[in-house]
Protein backbone atom coordinates (compact mmCIF):
# COMPACT_ATOMS: atom_id res chain seq x y z
CA UNK A 1 0.00 0.00 0.00
CA UNK A 2 3.16 2.47 -0.06
CA UNK A 3 2.68 5.48 -2.45
CA UNK A 4 6.09 5.90 -4.65
CA UNK A 5 7.07 9.78 -4.53
CA UNK A 6 7.12 10.25 -8.54
CA UNK A 7 4.33 7.85 -10.22
CA UNK A 8 0.78 7.64 -9.83
CA UNK A 9 -1.65 4.56 -10.30
CA UNK A 10 -4.57 5.61 -11.90
CA UNK A 11 -7.21 2.93 -12.40
CA UNK A 12 -8.73 3.86 -15.88
CA UNK A 13 -12.05 2.70 -18.08
CA UNK A 14 -10.66 0.78 -20.81
CA UNK A 15 -13.81 0.01 -22.35
CA UNK A 16 -17.19 0.04 -22.05
CA UNK A 17 -18.93 -2.74 -20.00
CA UNK A 18 -22.09 -4.68 -21.66
CA UNK A 19 -23.88 -6.20 -18.68
CA UNK A 20 -21.61 -6.86 -15.96
CA UNK A 21 -19.09 -5.29 -15.37
CA UNK A 22 -15.43 -7.29 -15.98
CA UNK A 23 -12.22 -6.90 -15.05
CA UNK A 24 -11.10 -6.47 -18.62
CA UNK A 25 -13.27 -3.15 -18.77
CA UNK A 26 -10.33 -1.55 -16.50
CA UNK A 27 -6.85 -0.84 -16.96
CA UNK A 28 -4.39 -0.07 -14.09
CA UNK A 29 -2.05 2.45 -15.48
CA UNK A 30 0.94 4.68 -13.82
CA UNK A 31 1.47 8.01 -14.85
CA UNK A 32 3.71 10.92 -13.79
CA UNK A 33 2.50 12.59 -10.42
CA UNK A 34 0.45 15.52 -10.92
CA UNK A 35 2.05 18.44 -10.52
CA UNK A 36 -0.82 21.80 -8.71
CA UNK A 37 -0.51 25.38 -10.40
CA UNK A 38 -1.88 28.52 -9.05
CA UNK A 39 -4.97 27.89 -6.27
CA UNK A 40 -4.78 24.21 -7.20
CA UNK A 41 -4.08 21.22 -4.01
CA UNK A 42 -1.95 17.92 -4.82
CA UNK A 43 -3.84 15.53 -2.67
CA UNK A 44 -2.91 12.34 -2.01
CA UNK A 45 -5.44 9.70 -1.96
CA UNK A 46 -6.67 7.36 1.80
CA UNK A 47 -9.62 6.52 1.33
CA UNK A 48 -11.77 5.86 -1.88
CA UNK A 49 -15.74 5.76 -1.55
CA UNK A 50 -17.27 2.74 -3.58
CA UNK A 51 -20.91 3.40 -5.14
CA UNK A 52 -23.46 1.99 -7.33
CA UNK A 53 -23.98 5.17 -9.28
CA UNK A 54 -20.66 4.69 -10.90
CA UNK A 55 -22.09 1.90 -12.64
CA UNK A 56 -24.20 4.03 -14.91
CA UNK A 57 -21.08 6.41 -15.58
CA UNK A 58 -19.74 3.50 -17.33
CA UNK A 59 -21.90 3.86 -20.06
CA UNK A 60 -22.14 6.13 -23.06
CA UNK A 61 -25.56 7.21 -22.45
CA UNK A 62 -27.22 10.62 -21.71
CA UNK A 63 -27.75 10.57 -17.81
CA UNK A 64 -27.38 13.85 -15.16
CA UNK A 65 -23.77 13.37 -15.13
CA UNK A 66 -20.88 12.96 -18.19
CA UNK A 67 -20.13 9.60 -18.33
CA UNK A 68 -16.31 8.59 -17.73
CA UNK A 69 -14.13 8.84 -21.71
CA UNK A 70 -12.53 5.39 -22.05
CA UNK A 71 -9.05 5.78 -20.70
CA UNK A 72 -10.03 8.11 -18.29
CA UNK A 73 -9.78 7.64 -14.50
CA UNK A 74 -12.79 5.90 -13.11
CA UNK A 75 -14.70 8.63 -11.07
CA UNK A 76 -14.96 8.97 -7.18
CA UNK A 77 -15.27 10.48 -3.98
CA UNK A 78 -12.13 10.40 -1.60
CA UNK A 79 -10.85 11.21 1.70
CA UNK A 80 -7.07 12.79 0.95
CA UNK A 81 -4.23 14.26 2.30
CA UNK A 82 -2.80 17.52 1.10
CA UNK A 83 0.15 16.68 0.12
CA UNK A 84 0.94 20.36 -1.73
CA UNK A 85 -0.35 23.62 -1.48
CA UNK A 86 -0.73 26.58 -4.03
CA UNK A 87 -3.91 27.66 -2.25
CA UNK A 88 -4.22 29.99 0.66
CA UNK A 89 -6.89 27.68 2.42
CA UNK A 90 -5.24 24.67 2.45
CA UNK A 91 -1.81 23.50 4.08
CA UNK A 92 0.32 20.54 3.50
CA UNK A 93 -1.50 17.48 5.83
CA UNK A 94 -4.67 18.57 5.62
CA UNK A 95 -7.61 16.37 5.50
CA UNK A 96 -10.17 16.79 2.51
CA UNK A 97 -13.27 15.92 1.00
CA UNK A 98 -12.60 15.47 -3.15
CA UNK A 99 -13.87 14.10 -6.21
CA UNK A 100 -10.19 12.62 -6.68
CA UNK A 101 -10.96 9.19 -8.99
CA UNK A 102 -9.52 6.00 -8.66
CA UNK A 103 -5.58 7.07 -7.97
CA UNK A 104 -2.78 7.85 -5.54
CA UNK A 105 -2.62 11.14 -6.33
CA UNK A 106 -5.12 14.27 -7.84
CA UNK A 107 -4.92 17.90 -8.77
CA UNK A 108 -8.20 19.71 -7.64
CA UNK A 109 -8.73 23.65 -7.34
CA UNK A 110 -9.23 24.53 -4.20
CA UNK A 111 -12.55 26.08 -4.58
CA UNK A 112 -13.63 22.30 -4.78
CA UNK A 113 -12.59 20.50 -2.02
CA UNK A 114 -14.02 20.39 1.25
CA UNK A 115 -11.73 20.89 4.29
CA UNK A 116 -11.96 18.20 7.40
CA UNK A 117 -11.24 18.68 11.02
CA UNK A 118 -7.63 17.29 10.93
CA UNK A 119 -8.61 15.74 14.43
CA UNK A 120 -10.92 13.73 13.29
CA UNK A 121 -11.16 10.39 14.59
CA UNK A 122 -12.46 8.82 11.61
CA UNK A 123 -11.88 10.75 8.33
CA UNK A 124 -13.40 7.91 5.89
CA UNK A 125 -17.09 8.96 7.63
CA UNK A 126 -16.70 11.62 5.59
CA UNK A 127 -17.45 9.29 2.58
CA UNK A 128 -20.37 7.53 4.44
CA UNK A 129 -22.90 8.38 7.28
CA UNK A 130 -21.38 12.14 7.04
CA UNK A 131 -21.07 12.31 3.46
CA UNK A 132 -22.90 11.64 0.27
CA UNK A 133 -25.14 8.29 1.40
CA UNK A 134 -26.11 10.04 4.67
CA UNK A 135 -27.40 13.28 2.84
CA UNK A 136 -29.16 10.55 0.61
CA UNK A 137 -30.90 8.45 3.15
CA UNK A 138 -31.39 11.97 5.66
CA UNK A 139 -33.06 14.07 2.51
CA UNK A 140 -34.52 11.34 0.57
CA UNK A 141 -35.97 10.20 3.65
CA UNK A 142 -37.55 13.49 5.49
CA UNK A 143 -38.16 15.43 2.23
CA UNK A 144 -39.52 13.26 -0.02
CA UNK A 145 -40.52 10.45 1.87
CA UNK A 146 -41.70 12.60 5.26
CA UNK A 147 -42.46 9.72 7.74
CA UNK A 148 -44.76 10.31 10.49
CA UNK A 149 -44.55 8.53 13.74
CA UNK A 150 -47.17 5.44 13.28
CA UNK A 151 -46.14 4.56 9.84
CA UNK A 152 -44.81 1.66 8.28
CA UNK A 153 -41.52 2.44 6.28
CA UNK A 154 -39.70 -0.12 3.96
CA UNK A 155 -36.62 -0.03 2.76
CA UNK A 156 -34.44 -1.74 0.20
CA UNK A 157 -30.89 -2.92 0.29
CA UNK A 158 -31.63 -2.48 4.31
CA UNK A 159 -27.84 -2.65 5.08
CA UNK A 160 -26.45 -0.69 2.34
CA UNK A 161 -24.47 2.59 3.03
CA UNK A 162 -28.13 4.23 2.33
CA UNK A 163 -30.72 1.94 3.98
CA UNK A 164 -28.76 1.07 6.50
CA UNK A 165 -29.45 5.09 7.95
CA UNK A 166 -32.46 5.22 6.41
CA UNK A 167 -34.09 2.83 8.39
CA UNK A 168 -32.66 4.21 11.45
CA UNK A 169 -33.84 7.40 10.96
CA UNK A 170 -37.48 6.23 10.32
CA UNK A 171 -37.26 5.03 13.46
CA UNK A 172 -36.30 7.92 15.13
CA UNK A 173 -39.44 9.26 14.14
CA UNK A 174 -41.07 6.39 15.27
CA UNK A 175 -42.33 4.42 12.41
CA UNK A 176 -42.33 0.85 11.71
CA UNK A 177 -39.39 -0.19 9.70
CA UNK A 178 -39.06 -3.28 7.57
CA UNK A 179 -36.24 -4.05 5.29
CA UNK A 180 -35.58 -5.81 3.23
CA UNK A 181 -31.67 -7.22 2.33
CA UNK A 182 -29.76 -10.34 0.70
CA UNK A 183 -29.11 -13.08 3.12
CA UNK A 184 -29.44 -14.57 6.74
CA UNK A 185 -26.73 -12.41 8.29
CA UNK A 186 -27.53 -9.20 7.00
CA UNK A 187 -31.17 -9.53 7.72
CA UNK A 188 -30.24 -10.56 11.31
CA UNK A 189 -27.68 -7.11 11.65
CA UNK A 190 -30.60 -4.93 10.22
CA UNK A 191 -33.04 -6.27 13.65
CA UNK A 192 -29.93 -6.74 16.02
CA UNK A 193 -27.91 -4.23 15.60
CA UNK A 194 -30.13 -0.99 13.46
CA UNK A 195 -33.10 -1.44 15.54
CA UNK A 196 -35.60 -2.03 12.72
CA UNK A 197 -38.62 -3.95 13.18
CA UNK A 198 -38.56 -7.07 10.63
CA UNK A 199 -35.79 -7.40 7.71
CA UNK A 200 -36.59 -10.02 5.06
CA UNK A 201 -34.74 -11.75 2.61
CA UNK A 202 -35.09 -10.89 -1.01
CA UNK A 203 -33.35 -13.88 -1.99
CA UNK A 204 -36.35 -15.67 -0.94
CA UNK A 205 -39.10 -17.71 -2.56
CA UNK A 206 -42.10 -16.21 -1.14
CA UNK A 207 -40.82 -12.72 -0.71
CA UNK A 208 -44.29 -10.74 -1.17
CA UNK A 209 -45.97 -13.58 1.13
CA UNK A 210 -43.29 -12.65 4.23
CA UNK A 211 -44.17 -8.79 3.39
CA UNK A 212 -47.35 -9.27 3.35
CA UNK A 213 -47.48 -10.94 6.47
CA UNK A 214 -45.46 -8.18 8.35
CA UNK A 215 -47.19 -5.09 6.96
CA UNK A 216 -50.26 -5.74 8.36
CA UNK A 217 -50.82 -1.94 7.81
CA UNK A 218 -49.72 -1.61 4.22
CA UNK A 219 -46.91 0.86 3.79
CA UNK A 220 -46.90 4.22 3.47
CA UNK A 221 -43.55 5.33 2.54
CA UNK A 222 -40.92 2.83 0.54
CA UNK A 223 -37.71 3.68 0.05
CA UNK A 224 -36.43 2.58 -3.69
CA UNK A 225 -32.36 1.51 -3.75
CA UNK A 226 -33.43 -1.67 -5.98
CA UNK A 227 -36.30 -2.32 -8.22
CA UNK A 228 -36.84 -5.85 -9.72
CA UNK A 229 -38.76 -7.89 -7.82
CA UNK A 230 -38.95 -6.04 -4.83
CA UNK A 231 -40.79 -3.47 -5.96
CA UNK A 232 -43.04 -6.05 -7.23
CA UNK A 233 -43.73 -7.42 -3.84
CA UNK A 234 -44.13 -3.72 -2.27
CA UNK A 235 -46.48 -1.98 -4.64
CA UNK A 236 -49.44 -4.06 -3.47
CA UNK A 237 -49.19 -2.89 -0.59
CA UNK A 238 -48.76 0.84 -1.19
CA UNK A 239 -51.11 2.51 0.86
CA UNK A 240 -53.18 5.61 -0.44
CA UNK A 241 -51.42 8.63 -0.58
CA UNK A 242 -47.82 6.41 0.14
CA UNK A 243 -44.47 8.45 -0.72
CA UNK A 244 -41.66 6.80 -2.67
CA UNK A 245 -38.02 8.27 -2.77
CA UNK A 246 -36.64 6.97 -5.61
CA UNK A 247 -32.67 6.53 -4.72
CA UNK A 248 -31.49 3.63 -7.07
CA UNK A 249 -32.55 0.69 -9.00
CA UNK A 250 -29.56 -1.78 -8.31
CA UNK A 251 -31.11 -4.53 -9.54
CA UNK A 252 -30.96 -3.08 -13.50
CA UNK A 253 -27.90 -1.59 -13.81
CA UNK A 254 -26.18 -4.37 -15.43
CA UNK A 255 -29.15 -5.22 -17.66
CA UNK A 256 -29.18 -5.08 -21.22
CA UNK A 257 -32.47 -5.39 -22.09
CA UNK A 258 -36.12 -4.91 -20.53
CA UNK A 259 -37.48 -7.54 -17.41
CA UNK A 260 -39.28 -10.65 -19.42
CA UNK A 261 -43.31 -11.04 -18.47
CA UNK A 262 -45.95 -8.20 -18.88
CA UNK A 263 -45.36 -4.94 -19.21
CA UNK A 264 -46.26 -3.53 -15.61
CA UNK A 265 -45.82 0.19 -16.57
CA UNK A 266 -50.24 0.21 -16.76
CA UNK A 267 -49.98 -0.73 -13.57
CA UNK A 268 -47.65 1.21 -11.80
CA UNK A 269 -49.14 4.56 -13.48
CA UNK A 270 -52.77 2.88 -12.41
CA UNK A 271 -51.58 2.72 -9.11
CA UNK A 272 -49.95 6.19 -8.76
CA UNK A 273 -52.92 7.34 -9.78
CA UNK A 274 -55.66 5.95 -8.11
CA UNK A 275 -53.96 5.99 -4.71
CA UNK A 276 -52.25 9.28 -5.11
CA UNK A 277 -48.79 8.17 -4.73
CA UNK A 278 -46.12 10.59 -5.04
CA UNK A 279 -42.87 8.87 -7.03
CA UNK A 280 -40.03 11.01 -6.99
CA UNK A 281 -35.70 10.85 -7.99
CA UNK A 282 -33.27 12.88 -6.91
CA UNK A 283 -29.57 13.67 -7.36
CA UNK A 284 -28.69 14.56 -4.12
CA UNK A 285 -26.12 17.13 -4.72
CA UNK A 286 -27.91 18.56 -7.29
CA UNK A 287 -31.27 18.78 -4.99
CA UNK A 288 -30.02 18.53 -1.78
CA UNK A 289 -26.13 20.16 -1.52
CA UNK A 290 -27.40 23.52 -0.28
CA UNK A 291 -28.88 21.71 3.07
CA UNK A 292 -25.38 19.87 3.98
CA UNK A 293 -24.75 21.95 7.00
CA UNK A 294 -28.34 20.89 7.60
CA UNK A 295 -27.98 17.22 7.72
CA UNK A 296 -24.31 17.20 9.06
CA UNK A 297 -25.65 18.96 12.48
CA UNK A 298 -28.07 16.71 13.22
CA UNK A 299 -26.35 13.53 11.91
CA UNK A 300 -23.30 14.51 14.24
CA UNK A 301 -25.76 15.02 17.49
CA UNK A 302 -27.36 11.44 16.35
CA UNK A 303 -23.77 9.46 16.14
CA UNK A 304 -22.64 11.13 19.14
CA UNK A 305 -25.79 10.51 21.33
CA UNK A 306 -25.19 6.59 19.83
CA UNK A 307 -29.10 6.50 18.07
CA UNK A 308 -27.09 5.77 14.69
CA UNK A 309 -25.10 2.59 14.09
CA UNK A 310 -22.76 2.74 10.90
CA UNK A 311 -20.72 -0.08 9.63
CA UNK A 312 -17.60 -0.39 7.15
CA UNK A 313 -16.64 -2.65 4.85
CA UNK A 314 -13.04 -1.79 4.22
CA UNK A 315 -11.11 -3.34 1.67
CA UNK A 316 -7.26 -2.19 1.35
CA UNK A 317 -5.09 -1.45 -2.17
CA UNK A 318 -6.55 0.02 -5.20
CA UNK A 319 -5.91 -2.65 -7.31
CA UNK A 320 -8.37 -4.86 -5.12
CA UNK A 321 -10.97 -1.98 -6.47
CA UNK A 322 -12.56 -3.57 -9.02
CA UNK A 323 -13.22 -6.69 -7.57
CA UNK A 324 -14.89 -4.99 -5.19
CA UNK A 325 -16.63 -2.17 -7.08
CA UNK A 326 -18.20 -5.62 -9.37
CA UNK A 327 -18.77 -7.66 -5.95
CA UNK A 328 -20.86 -4.05 -4.59
CA UNK A 329 -23.08 -4.26 -7.55
CA UNK A 330 -23.93 -8.07 -6.53
CA UNK A 331 -24.88 -7.02 -3.08
CA UNK A 332 -21.33 -8.47 -1.23
CA UNK A 333 -20.89 -5.75 0.63
CA UNK A 334 -21.57 -5.55 4.24
CA UNK A 335 -21.60 -1.39 5.03
CA UNK A 336 -20.52 1.21 3.07
CA UNK A 337 -17.87 0.08 0.52
CA UNK A 338 -14.73 1.86 1.31
CA UNK A 339 -10.87 1.03 -0.16
CA UNK A 340 -7.81 2.30 2.25
CA UNK A 341 -5.62 3.43 -1.26
CA UNK A 342 -2.52 4.84 1.37
CA UNK A 343 -1.80 5.29 4.38
CA UNK A 344 -2.90 8.25 6.41
CA UNK A 345 0.45 9.32 7.56
CA UNK A 346 1.74 13.17 7.16
CA UNK A 347 5.36 12.11 5.28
Amino acid sequence: MTQTTDTNRQMVLASRPVGAPKAENFNLVTSNKPIPQANEVLLRTVFLSLDPYMRGRMNDAKSYADPVALNAVMVGGSVCRVEESNHNDYTKGDWVVAFGGWQDYSVIHGSELLKLDNDMVNPSHALGVLGMPGLTAYMGLLDIGQPKAGETVVVAAATGAVGSLVGQIAKLKGCKVIGIAGGETKCTYAVDSLGFDHCLDHKSDDLAEQLAAVCTSGIDVYFENVGGKVFDAVMPLLNSCARIPLCGLISQYNATELPSGPDRLSSLMGTLLVKRIKMQGFIVFDDYGHRYNEFSEQMVKWLMAGEINYKEHLITGLENTVNAFIGLLEGENFGKLIVRVGPDNID
